[in-house]
């Protein structure tokens, strides 16, 4: 399973949609995952590529209270949320917690604009950075992970 990772679009899904064609070059796309802001550029997204979409609101979009999806795979379940209530711009400790709470092995999150692909207690923690308006001197990135029943994988992908 091939998923594409964007996170803080804030209302531009064309760089999104230029990655969603350069990875299905070579290789399927089989889901979307946005970690908010712009809740509704998801939306979007999952409508103009006919991928299944797995999706949170942000503090962009008005959602204060923590929201978390979770997406099965064959590598385990991924937790998805937007990062603002988990405090990811100051530590990432409260995102091992969400996944012990959830059973899940990896959590995607955004909210800070800054990819993130690294392996914490146990649990793969991914920010694919943001295609839009990329922070602390990164490139404008979005992530790719290819879940088997075997391993689960994270590259984050500069546009």
């Amino acid at each position: 399973m091939n998923i594409l990772v964007v996170s803080d679009t804030h209302g531009a899904i064309d760089r999104a949609e230029e990655m969603y064609r350069r990875l299905s070059e070579g290789m399927t796309v089989d889901a979307l995952i946005h970690c908010g802001d712009h809740y509704t550029d998801a939306l979007k997204l999952g409508e103009r590529l006919g991928l299944p979409v797995t999706c949170v609101h942000g503090n962009c979009d008005g959602q204060m209270t923590r929201e978390v999806q979770v997406l099965e795979t064959p590598a385990g379940r991924i937790a998805v949320t937007h990062g603002h209530t988990e405090n990811v711009k100051w530590h990432l400790q409260n995102l091992c917690y969400l996944a012990e709470e959830y059973n899940c092995r990896c959590v995607c999150f955004g909210h800070t604009h800054v990819p993130v692909n690294e392996t914490v207690a146990g649990i793969h923690l991914l920010n694919p950075g943001s295609l839009t308006n990329p922070r602390g001197g990164s490139k404008p990135s979005c992530a790719l992970i290819v879940a088997t029943e075997k391993n689960l994988t994270a590259t984050i992908v500069n546009y």
